[in-house]
């Protein structure tokens, strides 16, 4: 992927998981990366990974509900880099395990505000960088509760749809302005959150055990691969998809 060398690439929730995976791939085909979190201690270990695999980063404490703290994130990534090619937007949080009817509001209004309104202020933000130098690409991660019901778990799954209600929007209001979007949609994988999410909810992990026909997870490299295809040229006539990577979930 040697078109990707010295591209400007934001990468948020790039502490851990999915997004920490697709930083550092980015980083080893020559990207310029961005690491936003609001985890300095996991960014501060993505960034020293890039670095010492011969790439550059920077990392850029954010907080996605935050629209300043978005704004910063990106006036940063072009202070440094000089403009914006792409981005990998990872930063979310999961389910709290609980039936929909004893969901609190705070609960929901935290999902969906990292979930759903941090998502787009990211691509607000990003899009309008991108299109003063002629365009770029987004992937955002959603998930394959986007698409099926997970149990305990309706205000994440309300957040991850919305986000591909958005994906499809954005493709094509920007589809002949150079900018491409698209959304990766992982089962379960093998992250931090979702392990969180498993300690708290005790019969998760056997109910997404059950749904995937490959009989395991996945693996945060497994869906950074995808993201990294997504940004490259090699996907340039992509906008618009919901990729799922996910050992077969969504095809039951």
């Amino acid at each position: 992927m040697s078109s990707m060398k010295g591209k400007s690439i934001i990468v948020t929730g790039g502490g851990s998981g999915i997004g920490q995976a697709a930083a550092q791939l980015l980083g080893e085909v020559g990207c310029n990366v961005t690491v936003a979190d609001l985890n300095a201690a996991g960014g501060a270990v993505t960034v020293a990974a890039i670095e010492k695999a011969g790439g550059r980063a920077q990392f850029v404490q954010t907080d996605v509900s935050s629209e300043s703290s978005v704004q910063n994130m990106v006036n940063s990534a072009v202070a440094t880099y000089g403009r914006l090619d792409g981005a990998c937007n990872a930063a979310g949080v999961s389910q709290r395990g609980k039936l929909l009817h004893e969901v609190t509001l705070e609960e929901w209004d935290r999902c969906h505000g990292i979930n759903l309104r941090g998502l787009f202020l990211c691509n607000k933000y990003q899009i309008a960088a991108m299109l003063k130098t002629g365009g770029g690409a987004i992937v955002n991660i959603a998930s394959t509760a986007a698409v099926v019901g997970f149990p305990n778990g309706a205000e994440y799954c309300a957040s991850k749809a919305g986000v591909m209600g958005l994906v499809r929007g954005a493709a094509i209001d920007y589809a002949t302005k150079g900018i491409r979007v698209n959304a990766v949609l992982p089962g379960g994988t093998l992250t931090p959150m979702l392990q969180s999410a498993m300690e708290q909810d005790k019969g998760l992990e056997a109910a997404l055990a059950a749904v995937h026909p490959m009989c395991r997870f996945g693996q945060p490299n497994e869906i950074g691969a995808a993201v990294r295809w997504l940004l490259s040229d090699e996907a340039s006539f992509v906008t618009g998809a919901a990729f799922p990577v996910d050992g077969g979930h969504s095809a039951i």
